[in-house]
């Protein structure tokens, strides 16, 4: 199989993917299929990455590519990260979190940080020196985050952050993170600020366990406890308090959208794995491609497919000219996460028995594909975002 599976399938190519970000998604693929394929399975064992696997991502371009030159970025927009998240997913190797570094995490910086703060936090992004993280969820406060209990109280030119949270990316490696705390919890939303904290230089952050999941073994993903944490004031994002509840709203669209990238491109993999396994494997004298249901059923998903990539590509050209809505953000997360869901559930069908074995690559995509209707706001929460719309 080539290595892009949406030219494999003749889907349809972005308006936005112009030669840049092909040279960046190539230069990607090349770089996940010699240094980070190799020893995924490695890293699946272990239910985590090395740092070393950072830094060399770091040193391929391949680290907030989306961020401006002149704070060690590449300076490019929401394409080419889309370009790398794509990448990953055609690779097979979904569970390295660099995306939710550089499209979620580094971000925040960008959009809200000082110029002291980009400049001393997004260099070190962009090397792999700083992992980034964002401390949204807690045990009582998953996707209602008015519901964070985590608080942050003013202690002179300090701020004192005690708290907890859970299902943290990127948990037990991060050491930058973005934490949503509350600094007025009288005012509930209105009381929400995210503060920075850089792990080595605190004392009284602990790490929980690395969590045990059912998919994406690879990344890491933590318990994170903050005991009297003493961080600068100068880590506040923003120029006030109280702005972490509109910067949050601000940015989700875009987290969403990366949900939706990761779909279509995981779905395009298991349909162009599943288009050549039919080809190989017979039955009753016959190669599997040749009946019928086989031809019926993968015209559907082929035709499912292309509509979610022409969806998606829509979404990223409304992103990348900054017109796509928070209302839109939520269809692009819902659908293609449930309709990636089902393509990959039809093509491990199609691989019979050999689809529920752990050596065929199908049934890691079955694993790992479920949490996309989870994390982000959960598929729920974006149907009643969207009606509200109506």
């Amino acid at each position: 199989m080539a290595t892009d599976p949406a030219t494999v399938l003749g889907l349809p190519k972005a308006s936005w993917a112009g030669e840049d970000v092909g040279m960046l998604y190539d230069m990607a693929t090349k770089f996940l299929e010699a240094e980070i394929a190799p020893r995924y399975e490695e890293f699946e064992k272990a239910e985590i990455f090395d740092r070393e696997s950072w830094r060399k991502a770091g040193e391929n371009g391949l680290l907030c590519a989306s961020m401006p030159e002149e704070y060690g970025g590449s300076g490019g927009t929401y394409a080419h990260e889309s370009a790398i998240i794509e990448a990953l997913s055609h690779v097979g190797v979904d569970g390295f979190g660099i995306a939710l570094h550089n499209s979620i995490v580094a971000p925040y910086i960008a959009h809200y940080g000082s110029e002291e703060q980009k400049r001393k936090w997004l260099p070190r992004m962009a090397s792999g020196e700083l992992i980034g993280a964002i401390a949204m969820t807690e045990p009582g406060a998953g996707s209602d985050l008015q519901g964070v209990k985590t608080r942050a109280e003013k202690d002179g030119n300090h701020y004192r952050i005690n708290g907890s949270k859970t299902f943290i990316t990127n948990g037990q490696l991060a050491n930058l993170i973005v934490v949503v705390t509350k600094t007025d919890p009288e005012k509930g939303a209105k009381g929400t600020s995210l503060i920075v904290v850089e792990t080595d230089e605190v004392e009284g952050f602990e790490r929980g366990r690395n969590l045990d999941k059912i998919g994406l073994k690879s990344n890491d993903t933590s318990e994170l406890f903050f005991n009297d944490v003493r961080v600068p004031t100068a880590n506040l994002l923003g120029h006030e308090e109280g702005q972490g509840f509109i910067q949050l709203m601000q940015q989700l669209p875009q987290e969403r959208l990366q949900i939706g990238g990761s779909a279509i491109a995981m779905i395009e993999r298991a349909l162009a794995l599943t288009i050549d396994y039919v080809k190989e494997r017979s039955a009753f004298g016959r190669k599997v491609i040749d009946f019928q249901n086989t031809q019926f059923k993968l015209a559907e998903l082929k035709t499912e497919a292309t509509i979610g990539r022409v969806f998606y590509n829509n979404c990223v050209e409304r992103h990348v000219d900054g017109g796509l809505d928070p209302v839109t953000a939520s269809m692009a997360k819902y659908w293609l996460s449930d309709l990636q869901g089902k393509i990959v559930d039809e093509c491990l069908q199609l691989h019979g028995g050999y689809g529920y074995m752990n050596e065929y690559p199908i049934a890691r995509m079955y694993r790992d594909a479920r949490v996309q209707r989870i994390y982000g706001g959960t598929n729920e929460i974006m149907k009643l975002l969207i009606a509200r719309s109506l």
